[in-house]
């Protein structure tokens, strides 16, 4: 799983992409799934949370598409990685 936090100019805009350009793009690098939160307390802050394995991922964001993917998402800077705190199978 991987998990990220982002700056968003326009949620919408960010969904349609993630929705469609976004999600052939991630299939094509072996992401099995993605969900999107937005942040109760900053509606231009979105949570991602991919199932993904690392390998695949760093795959992903070594494509020479992705960084014009990411203009067309609106990001206001890169995604940020959330870093595992603790693991639990229940």
């Amino acid at each position: 799983m991987i998990v990220t936090v982002a700056r968003v100019t326009d949620l919408r805009r960010f969904l349609e992409i993630f929705e469609t350009v976004g999600v052939a793009k991630r299939r094509e690098h072996g992401c099995r799934g993605a969900r999107v939160y937005v942040d109760p307390d900053d509606a231009h802050r979105v949570w991602s949370v991919f199932d993904w394995d690392s390998q695949d991922y760093e795959g992903f964001l070594a494509d020479p598409e992705i960084p014009a993917i990411a203009r067309q998402l609106g990001l206001e800077a890169p995604p940020v990685h959330a870093v595992a705190a603790t693991a639990l199978d229940a």
